[in-house]
């Protein structure tokens, strides 16, 4: 087959995994930064270019683009979709999934386990969404937020007014949700491709940071995972009509509930710590799947 992939970044470990593994099946491979591509959308031919030459025919796409390029990715990976090139991720998916407050209100809508969550437009209720998340400690969220950057634990409740507060103030959009305090600043984050899970990790946060992420400074092992979560990943997945999910997990008392679910995860972290081959995964998928023209937008709407 011959592949591109949509990244900014090609020396990123994913990225060269990803170069890796598709050379090793024999596949042609190009990279090519996201922003520097530009479109012709024309109804009778429509076209990419790149460093002034059209873009050839690819049979697959892989898009890995930052969440600060998600507008002008989606448009670029949209185009790929009209010429019939099979995305590893569709738009329309990457679409929910970086949209948080849509992702969770999809994945309420299949009875999914998650946080209580709150959301409110402005400070004056700031006292009502915080008692609607069962009170403090509650963490608080910015929807654009992304590798635990604007994710803050409030601890009280004059705290979390006055979090909620300052970033009203600055315009930001911000998601209250419950604090899962059984988890233990711990998180799983399930790796699914093609409804299949093919690997899972157990994250710890640094000595007094609650967040688990791998960026700022946790640690991460392989772990087993329940059924119930092997499921709840999967779903999770399917629901947001991702080929390929970082579905992330938080146990609890009444059972896995998911933070967040990742359409362009980092594979590093998982690879190391679980031993699988999480790009050689992807790869096989596309082998499997990447057909001309199979781009329909899967998923709940």
């Amino acid at each position: 087959m011959k592949l591109v992939m949509l990244a900014r970044n090609p020396s990123l470990y994913s990225h060269r995994r990803i170069v890796e593994a598709a050379k090793a099946r024999g596949h042609d491979i190009d990279v090519i930064n996201t922003l520097q591509i530009h479109m012709n959308v024309s109804p009778s031919r429509p076209t990419l270019w790149h460093g002034g030459r059209q873009l050839p025919q690819y049979d697959a796409v892989i898009p890995r683009i930052g969440a600060s390029i998600t507008h002008y990715g989606l448009a670029v990976l949209r185009q790929f979709e009209v010429q019939g090139v099979f995305p590893l991720n569709e738009s329309v998916a990457i679409g929910r999934s970086r949209d948080k407050l849509r992702a969770l209100q999809l994945l309420a809508r299949e009875g999914i386990g998650l946080p209580v969550t709150a959301f409110a437009h402005g400070p004056r209720r700031a006292e009502d969404v915080i008692k609607e998340v069962g009170g403090t400690p509650c963490v608080i969220k910015l929807l654009e937020g992304t590798q635990g950057r604007g994710v803050i634990l409030a601890e009280t409740a004059a705290s979390a007014k006055s979090i909620i507060e300052a970033f009203s103030a600055a315009n930001t959009n911000i998601l209250v949700q419950e604090f899962i305090k059984e988890a233990g600043g711990n998180d799983i984050r399930v790796l699914v491709v093609g409804g299949k899970v093919v690997a899972s990790m157990l994250r710890s946060g640094r000595m007094g940071d609650f967040r688990a992420n791998l960026h700022r400074g946790g640690k991460a092992e392989g772990v087993v995972i329940s059924e119930d979560e092997r499921r709840t990943a999967v779903r999770s997945a399917e629901v947001l009509g991702l080929n390929v999910a970082g579905v992330d997990l938080l146990r609890s008392n009444r059972g896995p509930v998911v933070v967040e679910v990742n359409s362009s995860p980092g594979i590093e972290g998982m690879e190391q710590a679980s031993g699988a081959d999480v790009a050689g995964a992807m790869i096989e998928f596309l082998e499997r799947h990447a057909k001309r023209g199979e781009t329909k937008t899967r998923g709940a709407g």
